[in-house]
């Protein structure tokens, strides 16, 4: 990914926090049958090995726990807000007309080594940590325990566990960085008017960090 140096975001604790909030991924594999991407949502445990360690599963009947290896590399995207920009919100374009539009985004790459996890143990475990973290902002949140279990037990025997070991974390917030402050203010006022409060609030943060 190409990273310019105002938009590099290395902090590890904000990447794993993009993660958790946007637990849904792009797992982009590259096995026997050649390039893959599957769209999956993903457990992080942030305490796991060095850069952390992701879970997932698959249905059994998707190819790719049989098309990729234990040990090899994928990457996992994780897009974390994205928005287009018009060069109208900035206050400097009314001056000089010098602006053109431009789309701003926060996104996180994971790569690491996967393993397959075809047991039982690990699927229930991680299905129903998913559901608890799911399902908490419910009124009635479901769990597992409301399903008759031989239902579950045929429903647990239809997936299969993904372990991938994050070996490398890369982190991009296109937010306007490389604009006066004015314009990044502008931006994001704009957005948050449109309710697309995700980038605009970020953009008005960095606006004000570059302020102090």
């Amino acid at each position: 990914m190409y990273i310019p140096a105002d938009f590099n975001e290395p902090r590890i604790d904000v990447l794993h926090s993009r993660i958790a909030q946007h637990p849904f991924g792009t797992l982009v594999t590259h096995g026997k049958s050649g390039l893959d991407a599957n769209h999956i949502p993903f457990e992080l445990d942030p305490q796991a090995g060095e850069f952390g360690v992701l879970h997932a599963h698959v249905a059994r009947a998707n190819p790719v726990w049989q098309d990729v290896a234990d040990g090899e590399t994928v990457l996992v995207v994780f897009q974390a807000g994205d928005a287009y920009i018009s060069p109208n919100w900035y206050p400097t374009k009314q001056v000089a007309h010098r602006q053109v539009p431009t789309w701003n985004y926060m996104v996180v790459h994971a790569h690491g080594r996967i393993t397959i996890r075809d047991d039982e143990k690990f699927v229930r475990g991680l299905v129903a940590r998913l559901t608890r973290t799911h399902e908490a902002s419910q009124a009635q949140p479901w769990k597992m325990g409301d399903a008759p279990s031989d239902y579950i037990e045929t429903m647990l025997r239809q997936i299969v566990g993904l372990e991938i070991e994050i070996t490398r974390l890369v982190g991009k917030s296109k937010l306007g960085q490389n604009k006066d402050v004015r314009d990044i203010q502008g931006a994001g006022e704009a957005l948050r008017a449109s309710n697309q409060f995700q980038i605009g609030d970020a953009m008005l943060a960095e606006a004000a960090r570059k302020q102090k």
